[in-house]
């Protein structure tokens, strides 16, 4: 069964491979709709660029959320529940496709689509980077071409039949729940539940970074929303740290100083960071860093360079007692080769002996034979 054009929309051509039930559902803001989706370039091969079966997890778009890819709520508007349909889109709707693609890959390998650690959004770094990792999506962004999208209606809810999640919410929702992730974690950290809390820090911060790329750079409201991010990204690495993840606190600290370099708890904690992976020179410069900023963090500081003395210290004294072992153990595992030497040598000796009498009785045989056979003639 073939529909014509979709009315009232340029450049899209709908064929319905199978059809749904019942009516089309209501769909509004706030709408979750979930589906599958194949798309395929339109050449003779029809080759299949994304399957979402072949990955095992259908979709999820929140109408009204400004996805990237809005035609595709203009085709989903068109469908009913079990739906499949096919539709063939021209340039104009799918010039956004590569940068759609490449979170979703992301996502598919278990990555983090929003690589929240980054100061620049997806945009910029497709400009930075000259490319999206993977030479598919590189292609169809240079050259870009109408796609052919087929589609599988699942399930449409309203937005008072699910919880939404942070990343379903518009720009004013993720800000208001920015303190309130905030608070959670906070909470959750003096608990001692440090993976729950970093989570929520992560979560808060995924918010504000999305919100912030859509401000220009180092122009005050960008400015209110980095300073929001550097005190959960912080908060974040306070967490690691309980967690020993001490390279992981250092990069994203170091980030963190890069960009704002008076920022006072990113250099403590990269000093404690660094002290925890024996890193002296670099921990008494962070932490002398911090009293520069701030004098009222002298007792702070002089209990950590204390602490950093005496447990270089400590190294110093294993590592000469692992070097006194170290020889101690040559010595041993010379002697004993030695020995295993000598015992091989007199091996040795005594079996070229007991070959040299074995000739010795051969030969004394035969020349008592030929004795006695002399004597007979």
């Amino acid at each position: 069964m073939e529909d014509s054009l979709l009315l009232g929309v340029e450049g899209i051509k709908k064929t319905i491979l199978y059809g749904g039930t019942s009516q089309i559902p209501k769909f509004m803001t706030g709408s979750k709709v979930t589906f599958h989706f194949r798309t395929m370039l339109c050449n003779d091969d029809r080759t299949v660029i994304d399957d979402s079966k072949k990955v095992g997890v259908p979709m999820e778009v929140v109408f009204g959320n400004m996805f990237k890819l809005d035609v595709w709520e203009t085709l989903l508007k068109s469908m009913r529940i079990g739906e499949v349909a096919e539709f063939w889109c021209d340039i104009i709707h799918t010039g956004m496709y590569p940068i759609v693609a490449k979170s979703l890959r992301r996502i598919a390998e278990g990555k983090d689509p929003v690589e929240w650690h980054i100061h620049t959004c997806g945009m910029a770094n497709m400009f930075a980077y000259h490319t999206l990792g993977y030479d598919d999506l590189d292609e169809l962004q240079k050259e870009p071409q109408p796609l052919i999208f087929v589609l599988e209606l699942l399930k449409v809810q309203q937005p008072s039949e699910y919880d939404r999640e942070s990343w379903a919410l518009n720009d004013e929702e993720k800000l208001k729940a920015v303190p309130v992730l905030h608070g959670q974690g906070n909470k959750l950290y003096k608990l001692g539940r440090i993976e729950e809390a970093m989570n929520k820090y992560k979560e808060g911060l995924i918010c504000v970074r999305n919100v912030q790329s859509k401000e220009k750079a180092w122009e005050a409201p960008w400015l209110k929303l980095e300073k929001m991010a550097n005190t959960l990204t912080l908060n974040y690495c306070q967490c690691l740290l309980r967690l020993e993840e001490y390279y992981e606190v250092i990069e994203h600290t170091s980030d963190i100083i890069n960009q704002h370099p008076g920022a006072i708890k990113a250099f403590y904690l990269r000093g404690k960071a660094h002290m925890e992976v024996w890193n002296e020179t670099e921990a008494k410069a962070d932490f002398e860093r911090v009293l520069d900023l701030d004098p009222g963090m002298k007792k702070s500081i002089k209990k950590e360079l204390a602490v950093l003395s005496m447990r270089m210290e400590e190294k110093r004294e294993e590592d000469r007692l692992r070097g006194e072992s170290a020889v101690g153990d040559a010595l041993v595992l010379r002697v004993h080769v030695g020995a295993e030497l000598r015992r091989s040598c007199r091996s040795v000796r005594k079996r070229r002996r007991r070959r040299s009498e074995r000739a010795r009785a051969r030969t004394g045989g035969q020349t008592e034979l030929a004795l006695l056979s002399h004597g007979r003639d």
